[in-house]
């Protein structure tokens, strides 16, 4: 089925927004900034987004989430082990990194680090809620018997993944990745 020309300039607003946040967080995710990444007329941002720039950033990282969640599930699917799982994991985040030249993270991770009193608290919600999804995703895969210990173990994964992206694109290099997998591998 073909995308009207609406739909298509939405969709392109939408992932000019999750670029402009993986790249830079909330601050670079402007309206004017995600305008011009998407070609879009400035006219068009209030039509399909009339609550500004948070409708975009929600709805954004909405998008990012799931892709996201399907990508962790992927990655760690066709391992045989949860060690191995986690590897894999790692290394396709590694991978991820160094495609974009180590210039671009997850964009709920950059985002968090921009939310301060003023940040709508739907924002926060959005980013928390994803959390918890991709938390049950990896601790499915873990397969360990206690639910409570594979989700606390998954927590641990996901706040090592973020940690390994702030060290990646400082360090320009996706071994942080591959560090923290080697290391978590062996603790699963």
């Amino acid at each position: 089925m073909a995308t009207s020309k609406g739909e298509a300039t939405r969709e392109r607003m939408i992932e000019a927004g999750i670029e402009r946040m993986r790249a830079a967080g909330l601050a670079g995710a402007g309206i004017n900034d995600i305008v011009a990444a998407s070609g879009a007329p400035k006219g068009s941002v209030y039509h399909f987004f009339p609550g500004g720039k948070r409708q975009i950033v929600v709805e954004a990282l909405g998008v990012h989430a799931q892709r996201a969640q399907a990508f962790v599930a992927a990655a760690m699917d066709g391992a045989a082990t949860p060690a191995a799982r986690v590897r894999a994991l790692f290394a396709a985040f590694a991978a991820r990194l160094e495609r974009s030249h180590c210039r671009r993270s997850c964009p709920l991770g950059t985002v968090s680090l921009d939310l301060d009193d003023d940040a709508p608290d739907e924002i926060a919600a959005t980013i928390a809620a994803a959390f918890e999804q991709w938390i049950d995703t990896i601790a499915a895969q873990l397969a360990l018997p206690d639910r409570r210990r594979a989700r606390s173990l998954a927590g641990l994964v996901l706040t090592a993944i973020a940690g390994a992206y702030v060290r990646g694109r400082a360090a320009r290099s996706g071994r942080a990745f591959t560090e923290a997998g080697r290391w978590l591998a062996q603790l699963v």
